[in-house]
């Protein structure tokens, strides 16, 4: 199918949408772009490249992290959320070209843990016994 095709399918789905909730004109513009993309991905299913939500190198942030197949932002991307999609953590991080010893949680989070962890000194306690 043509491009022009499918961008006016994406269109007359959005003018639809829009006519049902108030949208501003940006979402309209994201809406059609993800509606394009869909149409793209079902009409050409040989040509369908996985698109990430946003860049995998920024995905871990300070405070969340965002799923690169939804895009929602937690505190820490768990198996539970992953298996809605359908992966593993090891398969989530594959598709996505995230290194295998990365963490799926804030920095923040990460920093606090590793700190608590340290003031707790379990390596001594365990020793002492």
């Amino acid at each position: 199918m043509a491009n022009t095709d499918i961008m006016q399918q994406a269109l007359e789905i959005a003018r639809a949408q829009a006519g049902v909730r108030a949208m501003t004109a940006a979402e309209v513009a994201a809406y059609v772009s993800e509606l394009m993309q869909t149409l793209e991905s079902v009409m050409n299913p040989e040509e369908a490249k996985p698109t990430p939500a946003v860049d995998p190198r920024n995905s871990i942030g300070e405070s969340y992290v965002t799923c690169l197949e939804c895009g929602k932002k937690y505190k820490v991307i768990g198996d539970r959320h992953l298996k809605n999609h359908g992966l593993t953590t090891e398969e989530y991080k594959e598709k996505w070209g995230l290194k295998k010893d990365v963490s799926l949680a804030a920095k923040s989070l990460v920093r606090m843990r590793r700190k608590k962890m340290l003031e707790m000194r379990l390596w001594e306690r365990k020793l002492a016994k």
